[in-house]
């Protein structure tokens, strides 16, 4: 009777298992425990911080492809020597055939500036010119370009150097830049007052959106021509970071020490290409060498800020009669890196949609790891938990799926710049991206732990459509926040693609006080929050990948 008992347990298991859906068997295979798993190695100290280039970083990629292997995700990288073993593994006998690889390999140049750097303002007026040269550290510092440069030109002062299309202001828009110098405030219309109606007309609630703010403003300005930024903050006086005697202690949020930590932002990255781009320095200046610029010239920064928070228009305009000459010199050296690629094949060979997000974090400084668990080892196991849902659904997909761990992302967006740039070489369909950043923590409000952002293309409503119908259907317990936008930007790999036309949706669960800070860890992690999120991203793909219903243009 036992037996006979449990041949029956195990044939209605086997029928049970049978009559579960593609999509349920994925679901199966996306367990808190499996999630914990992943993140508690990419996010131990043996990592190293994950810094792009580092060996932590490449470790962590020999673990991603590695998960990719044991999935079943085949690989999607680079033609390369496969693995050879034995003795004599490089004697050309042994050697097998190229075949495809985990790996996307390319190079960034680190820089940083070099010894010599020089800034002198010019004021020509009838008959008479005078120069006044500025110190290094002194009334500047410079984030330099690529290469050094030398040069003399005329100065435009940009206002913010905002532009937001979908609302009809741009501070480039009537000016001429070409071969120019900018002056721009940071900020944008009515930052300074949160109540005012310029603050609520421009203000971005995309949590990343307000960090790349600073960084899309350089882009913007070079594309308009100009050779050089000035960047000035009128309420702020950067000296104080310039000082040479530091006092013992020197203080952080983390540590006492005689000098304070070097940090990951100590040296810049950018992508080489065919010509030479990315090469626009950035001077930050002291209060008197900012009013030593604007002198004469009729511009009062408070009144500016005030009338454009009113008025909610422009007011760029060329600084008759001021000049600057500069000149920087920059210490560079290559630095390889890579992106971990892997992909399920689809009925529809040449069909893809994308699902990622970056492995590297900011590395190891002076004894101290920036371990990044939530930023963004979570993206990371994120993207391998779906991989690894989509194997266990036993079901080709009408498309395929590429997954990929991106580097470079805490740099610049690199890896997923590289391969965006690569498949639009290859002329690749495309046809959707989903964004993993940040999808583990709460912010302090959320008292049920449960909250989370999905930004994604305006034009696609069927995105947050499907997202709140999985959520109703399968229980899934999110407060879900929607962000639509007609081409999501912002500081995360979403951004490459959205910029050629491809739609996204995009997760982040929360921006936090452990920000890129060495306090980023394992303990602070919303384990079911990062599962819960995992798992409508893997069902909102799959849908994606198997039916084009939800994926209409408006």
């Amino acid at each position: 009777m036992k037996k006979l008992t449990l041949f029956f347990v195990f044939i209605f298991a086997a029928f049970a298992l049978f009559a579960q859906t593609a999509p349920e068997k994925g679901l199966a295979a996306i367990t808190t425990e499996a999630v914990k798993g992943q993140l508690n190695f990419l996010a131990s100290d043996w990592m190293e911080g994950r810094a792009v280039g580092t060996r932590g970083e490449y470790m962590a990629a020999d673990y991603i492809a590695s998960m990719f292997q044991v999935y079943g995700i085949q690989p999607f990288g680079d033609v390369g020597m496969p693995v050879m073993t034995g003795r004599r593994r490089m004697m050309p006998e042994n050697m097998g055939p190229l075949q495809k690889t985990y790996f996307q390999n390319f190079s960034l140049i680190q820089y940083e500036p070099g010894e010599t750097q020089t800034f002198s303002v010019i004021t020509s007026g009838a008959g008479s010119e005078s120069t006044i040269d500025f110190g290094y550290k002194t009334d500047f510092f410079v984030r330099t370009g690529t290469v050094g440069q030398t040069a003399k030109a005329q100065l435009v002062f940009v206002g913010y150097g905002f532009e937001d299309n979908e609302k009809g202001y741009s501070d480039l828009a009537k000016i001429n830049l070409k071969g120019k110098i900018a002056v721009v405030l940071t900020g944008f219309p009515g930052h300074r007052d949160t109540a005012s109606a310029a603050y609520k007309k421009f203000v971005s609630q995309t949590p990343f959106a307000r960090y790349s703010v600073e960084r899309n403003k350089a882009e913007k300005l070079e594309k308009a021509g100009a050779i050089a930024i000035i960047q000035v903050n009128p309420n702020a006086d950067p000296m104080t970071g310039w000082a040479q005697n530091q006092v013992y202690p020197a203080k952080g949020q983390h540590y006492e020490a005689d000098k304070p930590l070097r940090t990951y932002y100590d040296t810049s990255m950018s992508m080489p290409a065919d010509s030479l781009t990315g090469n626009v320095p950035t001077f930050t200046v002291t209060p008197r060498l900012a009013n030593e610029i604007m002198k004469g010239t009729g511009i009062s920064f408070a009144q500016y800020e005030k009338q454009v928070q009113e008025k909610m228009q422009p007011a760029s305009r060329e600084l008759a009669g001021k000049m600057v000459a500069f000149r920087t010199t920059v210490k560079s050296e290559v630095v390889k890196a890579r992106n971990v690629v892997g992909y399920i094949e689809g009925e529809k060979k040449d069909e893809f949609i994308v699902v990622g997000g970056h492995y590297d974090h900011l590395g190891k400084w002076d004894g101290y790891i920036w371990n990044g668990a939530d930023d963004n080892g979570s993206g990371t196991v994120g993207v391998m938990t779906i991989a690894k849902a989509f194997a266990a659904t036993g079901k080709k997909p009408e498309k395929s799926v590429i997954f990929a761990a991106w580097t470079g992302e805490e740099k610049g967006l690199f890896g997923s710049k590289y391969f965006v740039q690569q498949a639009m070489k290859k002329k690749m369909n495309i046809v959707l991206n989903l964004n993993y950043d940040m999808i583990a923590r709460d912010v302090e409000s959320d008292t049920l732990k449960n909250k989370a952002d999905m930004s994604y293309t305006k034009a696609y409503p069927g995105i947050e459509e499907l997202t709140k119908k999985n959520m109703a259907d399968y229980k899934i317990n999110l407060d879900m926040s929607y962000r639509a936008s007609e081409r999501p930007s912002g500081g995360s790999d979403h951004a490459p693609f959205a910029a050629e036309g491809i739609p996204i949706f995009y997760f982040m669960a929360a921006m936090h006080p452990d920000y890129h800070q060495p306090s980023d860890e394992l303990s602070k992690i919303n384990w079911e929050k990062m599962t819960n999120i995992i798992r409508i991203g893997f069902l909102n793909t799959w849908e994606f990948a198997n039916s084009n219903q939800y994926l209409q243009k408006e």
